[in-house]
């Protein structure tokens, strides 16, 4: 089933054919929101977190080229002066990751909003909706109102898995379009937030009092690191911002694990098991409505 702009309602603020880099499409998520879902994963980040276990999606390819012969599997080219990359016999061994000095890749789709979204209703009965990642997604926001526009039409609830560095109050209408926002705070003073990803926490923290309001808050998340971040004070601000909404609200409390790491933190240890049930039960003693610990 397709959707096409006519069928639905954009609005003149929001234009028809929007266009993203995609660095994947996991059509069968259990750990991207609640439930069996498709996660979209843009490309591109406004910020660089010491901890990202992904980074190849923060920039975009410049097409360097160091990545073409380096593959075994012969699925890179060179035309017009551009990496193409051939999903058809990619092997997806991520040497091309592995050797880019610029902390890209060359597997990126750039795809309409609509080719998106049927890509999405493809996989329906066995989805219940959709989550858009990234990177950071809602740097791209017009393309997510058109692409939520097309999955709500037929029958897809779509979450926003965001840093929060990005001010949802400059975005209502989309936010009318979703169900809700899984929010990361990284740190809670400003000194932590700037140590772990170069950037303040004003926005996030803007952010999270503001989508508890509009109930729209899905979940917020707090990695717990060893001398990177603040997370005990984290979930205290996080606890005392929601006030009464405290008791709606799940906390996921994900414990730092070095995998896939590429840079400060690549050798920083895990928290022991310890901390991470002392924060639980903080977590717990502060009225949240639910505490997953991770």
């Amino acid at each position: 089933m397709t959707f096409t702009a006519t069928e639905t309602t954009l609005g003149a603020t929001h234009p028809a054919g929007c266009v993203a880099p995609v660095n994947k499409i996991i059509p069968f998520s259990l750990v991207d929101g609640p439930g069996s879902r498709t996660a979209v994963f843009l490309q591109g980040c406004n910020i660089r977190c010491a901890y990202c276990h992904n980074p190849e999606t923060q920039v975009e390819c410049i097409s360097c080229q160091a990545c073409v012969k380096p593959c075994p599997a012969h699925a890179l080219s060179v035309a017009d002066g551009k990496v193409v990359w051939d999903n058809s016999i990619c092997i997806n061994c991520d040497n091309c990751i592995k050797v880019c000095q610029h902390k890209s890749t060359p597997k990126i789709e750039l795809l309409s909003a609509r080719e998106v979204a049927d890509r999405c209703i493809s996989n329906m009965p066995f989805i219940r909706g959709i989550t858009t990642s990234g990177g950071e997604c809602m740097l791209r926001p017009d393309f997510l109102y058109e692409l939520f526009t097309y999955c709500n039409a037929a029958g897809l609830n779509c979450l926003i898995d965001s840093n929060g560095t990005i001010d949802f109050t400059e975005y209502r209408d989309l936010l009318a379009l979703s169900s809700g926002v899984m929010l990361d705070v990284k740190a809670w003073d400003d000194q932590w937030f700037e140590h772990l990803t170069g950037e303040n926490g004003v926005t996030v923290r803007k952010n999270l009092a503001f989508l508890a309001e509009q109930n729209k808050l899905e979940e917020v998340r707090v990695i717990v690191t060893e001398g990177w971040n603040d997370a005990e004070a984290a979930v205290d601000g996080i606890a005392a911002t929601l006030g009464e909404k405290v008791g709606q609200t799940r906390i996921r409390l994900m414990k730092f694990r070095r995998f896939g790491v590429r840079g400060p933190m690549e050798n920083s240890p895990s928290p022991s098991d310890e901390r991470m049930q002392a924060i639980e039960l903080q977590a717990r003693s502060l009225g949240f409505g639910e505490v997953v610990v991770s």
